[in-house]
């Protein structure tokens, strides 16, 4: 390193020009960093319950759609309101992406003609037909298992109007070939074949993942300009009916509004943390070069790390969208670092040259900023032990970065620096400011009492972490005044649910053959079972309306989380009624899936059977804005209670959907983030052992990082902040982070108490020195993450908050505990 420093300050304008010359490269490739915020990204790669839900949504296709919720100002029934929506369904279906239009004036009313099955399959009437019942057609739309709290709200105030998109089967398509060439991939590695045809896999693996991911791009500016067309429509029609309220949702508006988010966050988190860090540079050493110097690196770098992953093909996720907040973070903080060691050996070394000064900085401050950022990378590597591909990816992304920002920190702080004059140092702030002399005296003179609070505060942590939970609400994400939020939350607590859950019972295969004891009927049912309209027997018809009942009527702790459920018991209960109160038998049921006209039966039939896999489907909702659903035991209890009430039936029941995958997803990663971080201390532990050569010292910088992280997370769990995608991650990042200033302060206490042989005057000399650049580091980091409190989304906003309080309970954890379990040590002979 004293060669590569001695180049530094020798030749400063060829490494600069190098420098230049990579931002420029890797500066083109910025523009290459795409976004990912679909719901893909948030999946576990390995999952069992992905490959359940992809059957499933595979046999009971339902197409992509939008939802609209209307509110108008009138009764839903009367003449200005049915003109609105077919006024709106006039303008939705002349939409070249729009496939169909559901609404209540096209649905059928089913009960309301009198006259027997075979008469009403004639004639299906709807709100359009000139002799419609209104009287009727309100208590069926309230009473109807298809439109109750689905269609229409329970106060009759609201409805949905169901947008159908065109089917994109090309997408399908591809994502089917992608993920076929992944599994064959991996058969290939498990099967131990040749390298060749390994490596031969991988490239058609490569080719599936281009093709996809050019398509989907392709797709999502189609869907970004659909998504405008129909906004301005919404626009159009609420400027021309003030009174009249309208929410949109759908999966693919939060796909949009999501990538939107992510962008707009990473120009604020980039504007937004530079100007703060500019404005605590100014704060603290009051000099134009010690503004500008950091502002160049910090582009220097961001534009290097940045194009590099644009280069190599990486995308930025809700997970990893505070990449450029952390790589600007921790460059400032090693510019930091240099700056006060420049400082303080300028006041020192009056007679060393500019160049003989900066090369001595770099020396000095080049172990314990390589080490300091080691160890801060082995934090955020931690992050890819879990299945979640995004977190991997934000594992890989940080670690390659803070390794480029050391790199770029040191040479261009070298450069710029030896190339500029050497100027009289402004410590105006360090001579008001006394933080870190208070700190210290706290130290040397209150061991017992700051023992009592650590001990204290570990104990409350302990409670509060017991006390921990993992969700995953989804329209808890989003700020109330968002339009995301907006239209989950009508949708979710007026038209029966928001996040989907799908349940499928498979039914025995039967193996009845005709017989001498089976009358004409049984025989003849025995022998045309196969049929798909001699499917509906009277035995799976019991079977699924109890299933169907227990759905509807599950509460748990007197909250009932299950909204809208629709299955083929929602036809027989209407069936039922059409049929004079009596259940409908097996010949009336082959009769209906006979002669239901196609359009019907892809709405209320084929939604819910699979005749060819013998299994019934059960399309569920669920209130996602319940704060006291809790998702994980909610699946579970339910699972567990389908299995006991189907125990004696012959079949088998399966809870799949979002909703697991999600729960999957983060239980997986609330594991693999225990097991880790307990890695993780171990490993830095015996990274310690080797920097300080001493059990120690090792000991000691490990317990000064845990007890703010304990404190922390025992702070979320006493004020019911959930863990979630983004903070479970808190404590790799902070682990990562906080071992700096400890490194840092052990480094400087060890050489003054070498020169000193006096505890006591080592950590005063070690505050007054490098305690500075700490606090100037922490209050960096702190101001630079808490602009992430600005955000959208609640999981960042959350982020930002905890990752501010503990780094400044690291700091305190540093500039208190730490120097005071130093005394103790000496002072017991360690």
């Amino acid at each position: 390193m004293k060669r590569i420093f001695r180049l530094i300050v020798k030749f400063p304008k060829s490494v600069l020009a190098i420098f230049s010359a990579l931002a420029l490269f890797f500066g083109y490739f910025c523009t290459h960093l795409e976004i990912d915020a679909s719901s893909q990204t948030l999946l576990l790669e390995n999952d069992k319950d992905l490959e359940i839900w992809r059957e499933v949504s595979a046999r009971y296709a339902t197409p992509n759609f939008f939802v609209v919720a209307y509110t108008p100002s009138q009764d839903l029934l009367s003449k200005q309101t049915l003109s609105n929506i077919a006024e709106l369904n006039a303008k939705f279906s002349a939409l070249d992406f729009v496939d169909s239009v559901v609404d209540l004036g096209n649905v059928p009313l089913l009960l309301n003609k009198k006259g027997d099955l075979s008469e009403l399959l004639k004639h299906i009437p709807t709100l359009k037909d000139a002799d419609i019942d209104l009287a009727a057609a309100k208590r069926e739309l309230l009473t109807s298992p298809f439109y109750a709290s689905n269609l229409v709200s329970a106060d009759f105030g609201t409805t949905g109007i169901l947008i159908n998109l065109k089917p994109e089967k090309k997408y399908e398509e591809l994502l089917h070939a992608r993920d076929s060439a992944k599994n064959a991939l991996n058969l290939a590695k498990k099967s131990n074949l040749a390298n060749s045809e390994i490596s031969n896999l991988r490239q058609n693996l490569k080719l599936a993942e281009q093709n996809f991911k050019a398509y989907r791009d392709e797709l999502r500016i189609k869907d970004h300009e659909n998504l405008q067309n129909l906004r301005a429509i919404i626009a159009e029609f609420s400027s021309a009916h003030p009174s009249e309220r309208l929410f949109l949702g759908g999966i693919n508006m939060i796909a949009d509004d999501m990538i939107s988010y992510v962008r707009n966050d990473l120009s604020t988190y980039g504007v937004g943390a530079l100007v703060l860090l500019l404005a605590c540079f100014w704060l603290f050493f009051r000099q134009a070069k010690f503004i500008v110097l950091p502002l160049i690196i910090c582009a220097y770098s961001v534009m290097i790390s940045s194009g590099l992953f644009g280069l190599l093909g990486f995308e930025i996720t809700v997970i990893s969208s505070n990449f450029i907040a952390l790589v600007l973070i921790i460059t400032v903080s090693v510019c930091i670092h240099l700056i006060v060691a420049y400082r303080e050996y300028s006041a020192r070394f009056a007679s060393f040259s500019q160049r003989q000064l900066v090369y001595a900085v770099l020396r000095e401050r080049a172990k314990p900023c390589f080490f300091a950022i080691f160890t801060t990378i082995v934090g955020f590597m931690s992050l890819i032990f879990c299945d979640i591909k995004p977190v991997i990816s934000l594992g890989i992304m940080m670690s390659v970065g803070i390794a480029c920002s050391l790199v770029v920190v040191f040479c261009l702080f070298g450069a710029v620096m030896s190339i500029s004059r050497r100027t009289h140092n402004n410590r105006s702030f360090e001579k008001q400011f006394r933080f870190t002399h208070f700190c210290a005296n706290l130290a040397l003179n209150h061991r017992g009492k700051i023992y009592a609070v650590c001990a204290l505060a570990v104990l409350a942590g302990i409670f509060g972490i017991s006390k921990l939970r993992v969700e995953n609400s989804f329209i808890g994400y989003f700020k109330e005044n968002t339009p995301i939020y907006a239209g989950m939350e009508v949708i979710d607590t007026k038209l029966g649910g928001t996040i989907p859950l799908d349940i499928v019972i498979k039914f025995p295969k039967s193996q009845s053959a005709p017989s001498e004891e089976m009358d004409e009927f049984e025989a003849e049912y025995a022998a045309n079972e196969n049929d798909p309209k001699y499917w509906f027997s009277s035995q799976k018809m019991r079977i699924i309306n109890k299933t169907h009942a227990f759905l509807k009527d599950q509460n748990i702790s007197d909250h009932k989380f299950i909204g809208q459920v629709s299955s083929l018991s929602s036809l027989l209960q209407v069936g039922r009624e059409i049929n004079s109160g009596e259940e409908l038998d097996d010949l009336m049921l082959a009769l209906i899936y006979s002669e239901l006209p196609e359009n019907y039966r892809e709405m209320v039939l084929s939604p819910y059977v699979s005749i060819e896999e013998n299994e019934a489907h059960f399309s569920v909702r669920t209130i996602d804005s319940d704060p006291n659903l809790r998702r994980n035991e909610f699946l579970q209890n339910l699972q567990n209670d389908l299995d006991k009430l189907l125990a004696n039936d012959g079949v088998s029941a399966q809870v799949s959907g979002i909703m697991v995958l999600y729960n999957n997803m983060l239980q997986t990663l609330m594991s693999s983030q225990i097991g880790t971080l307990g890695i993780t201390v171990g490993v830095l532990f015996v990274l310690f052992c080797l920097i300080f050569r001493s059990l120690s010292y090792a000991f000691i910088a490990i317990v000064v990082n845990l007890i703010p992280l304990c404190v922390c997370f025992g702070i979320m769990g006493i004020l019911g902040i959930p863990l979630d995608i983004m903070s479970i991650t808190i404590a790799a990042i902070s682990i990562g982070i906080g071992v700096d200033d400890v490194i840092h302060y052990l480094f400087r206490f060890r050489r003054e108490f070498a020169r000193t042989q006096d505890s006591a005057e080592a950590i005063r000399a070690s505050h007054a020195s490098i305690g500075y650049a700490m606090y100037y580091t922490s209050f960096a980091i702190i101001l630079g993450f808490s602009v992430m409190m600005i955000s959208n989304f609640w999981p960042t906003i959350y982020f930002g908050l905890l990752i501010c309080l503990v780094m400044a309970l690291l700091l305190l954890g540093a500039l208190i505990i730490l120097p005071s379990l130093l005394i103790s040590k000496s002072r017991l002979k360690i």
